[in-house]
């Protein structure tokens, strides 16, 4: 491929509203063009790379017994009205009715278009267990799109579905995918991916792993024990946030004045405490009712959105609290609680004495507060977010990191929840009629692309690992229009290109310093330099995009010298699926 005529411009000057490197980056050299809010055009250079990580999920799927299907992009309403999913999901699906006046869907995931191509096939136990897999663009309405293609609304993603008759045979299966998705992100030069326990969401089911790219651009919060020995890893959604104890107090509950000190840090000046020593009450309603629910937690901490939905299996939302709802604002507390609202008491609170809490009056709070003591039995549950230096859930022991991380692929155990739905059965060796198990195992493409460019990449451009780099090699010929420079260029583009290397090969007319800052951007692993100060020593500068290589070599032996590194860095990165 000639640079001349490859389509696309690089630019100087970062575009506006680029806020992290890798959209920058990617903008800068070229690989897309910015359409609407969420949706991008795709140059020839991310097409190659996201057509090889596309291949490398293809071997990896195939190697674990995956059969390769396509599913619509547009389907009937009545499926996602069968999952009960139609009215679960909220506006991200984008629904609409077609000539005939039928609802229709645009595609933001597959569960139900794979139950209903497996469906009424696979009819008997001894056509189980089998995996389905797609490769396909899908449709979110995402509200918070971002960062190029790190979030957006339309991808192009891998889902795959798993169908057993045991739970034994899902969770052989499940390891199965757990190991190939190892293998996977190794073999796409991904450096800093780790795997964590997660929260199903949408998707349903008991038991998830997301794995994660750890970045400090991430959009996911990462629980992380750093003790030694101990391998605890879990989204902050679902990590168990432990305090530990604390000393009791004997101090009396006793009602203060407090005008017009509504928020925890002016109190907390006020009364000369720190708001570990504080209880405070954090106000939510139900989507569905409009019910209020009043989350009391230690003072410090945060209310994890998902485990409280999770616990009242209810989409919630900020309150807007009303005169009519018997809440005082900004002086809400547990005891003598006379507003109408579900009342939810995180377990930090449990054990504590001599807290601060709002007295439910205007311009009063009480101190001295003692839950079991002044408000009685209550249950409490985990509502709150893990936090760094909380105890690690595995050892016991206070070393819980917080870390950044953006999700590059996820596995589920869905369980029945679809083929029940659906009415999806087989005979099973009793003659009796069962529901089959699902998992189901996704992986965004270009989010991968652009994450792996978000992790390896310097101030001039992205650093591309050789297995899903657009071309292996980059020929730039400085002052093309020598005729003597011209030819051992075209020479090494010819028998590179002879030898299956994949050539990007720049023979303009322009500044050398011009030509580099192209090269940079496009990032492509390997680089010679024709120019004349080495041919008249006899040689072709190589160099690497990483900066780790730094050599020459005879004209002569080029080719050779550059195809065996090629595959040698190709090796490194276990191209071949067979090698391990």
């Amino acid at each position: 491929m000639l640079v001349r005529n490859l389509l696309g411009y690089r630019f100087k000057e970062t575009p506006k509203d680029c806020v992290i490197d890798s959209h920058a980056l990617m903008m800068k050299g070229g690989y897309m063009k910015f359409m609407c809010t969420g949706s991008y055009s795709l140059f020839t250079p991310t097409k190659r790379i996201t057509r090889k990580i596309e291949e490398i999920l293809r071997e990896e799927m195939d190697r674990i017994g995956g059969q390769e299907v396509l599913f619509p992009v547009v389907m009937p309403a009545s499926l996602w009205e069968e999952s009960g999913r139609y009215t679960s999901i909220g506006s991200e699906m984008a629904r609409f009715t077609d000539r005939n006046n039928a609802k229709m869907v645009l595609g933001m995931t597959h569960e139900e278009a794979a139950v209903h191509l497996a469906k009424d096939i696979a009819k008997s136990y001894t056509d189980f267990p089998f995996m389905i897999y797609q490769i396909q663009t899908k449709f979110r309405d995402e509200p918070r799109a971002r960062g190029g293609l790190i979030r957006v609304r339309e991808f192009t993603m891998k889902d795959a579905y798993s169908f057993h008759t045991s739970q034994e045979s899902l969770d052989e299966y499940y390891e199965e995918c757990y190991k190939a998705y190892e293998r996977i992100f190794k073999r796409v030069g991904a450096k800093n991916v780790i795997a964590v326990k997660s929260d199903s969401g949408m998707m349903g089911g008991n038991i998830s792993h997301e794995f994660m790219l750890l970045t400090d651009i991430g959009e996911d919060s990462l629980a992380i024990c750093e003790g030694e020995g101990c391998d605890y890893k879990a989204n902050v959604e679902v990590a168990e946030c432990i305090t530990g104890e604390r000393e009791k107090t004997d101090a009396a509950l006793e009602k203060i004045d407090t005008p017009n000190i509504k928020d925890i840090e002016s109190l907390s000046k006020k009364l000369n405490l720190t708001p570990d020593k504080f209880c405070k009450a954090v106000v939510y309603a139900l989507n569905a009712t409009d019910e209020l629910v009043v989350v009391f937690i230690r003072g410090d901490l945060e209310v994890n959105e998902t485990k409280l939905r999770n616990y009242l299996g209810s989409e919630i939302h900020a309150a807007q609290i009303t005169e009519d709802s018997g809440i005082e604002a900004g002086f809400i507390g547990p005891v003598n609680f006379k507003g109408n609202a579900k009342l939810v008491f995180d377990r930090s609170l449990k054990g504590l004495s001599g807290l601060v809490c709002g007295a439910n009056e205007r311009d009063k709070h009480f101190i001295g507060l003692d839950v079991s003591r002044d408000v009685g039995d209550v249950s409490y549950v985990d509502v709150a977010k893990a936090f760094e230096g909380g105890i690690c859930p595995c050892c016991k022991r206070p070393t819980i990191s917080i870390k950044r991380g953006i999700e590059v692929g996820n596995i589920f155990q869905l369980g029945t929840k679809y083929t029940k739905a659906m009415n999806m059965t087989y005979v099973d060796t009793d003659g009796s009629r069962k529901n089959p198990i699902m998992g189901c195992y996704g992986i965004g493409v270009g989010r991968l692309a652009a994450s792996i460019c978000e992790e390896q990449h310097d101030a001039y451009g992205p650093i591309w690992p050789m297995s899903i780099a657009p071309w292996q090699i980059e020929i730039c010929c400085i002052q093309s229009e020598d005729g003597e420079i011209k030819e051992v260029a075209n020479k090494l583009y010819k028998e590179l290109g002879d030898k299956g290397v994949e050539v990007l090969y720049d023979d303009r007319d322009i500044r050398a310093g011009a030509m580099f800052a192209d090269a940079d951007l496009f990032g492509i692993p390997l680089r010679a330099v024709v120019s004349r100060k080495n041919i008249d020593r006899g040689v072709i500068e190589v160099s690497s995009r990483d900066k780790s290589l730094k050599t020459e070599v005879e004209i002569g032996e080029a080719a050779e010298k550059l195809g065996e590194l090629v595959k040698e860095m190709l090796n490194q990165s276990i191209l071949n699926p067979n090698s391990y």
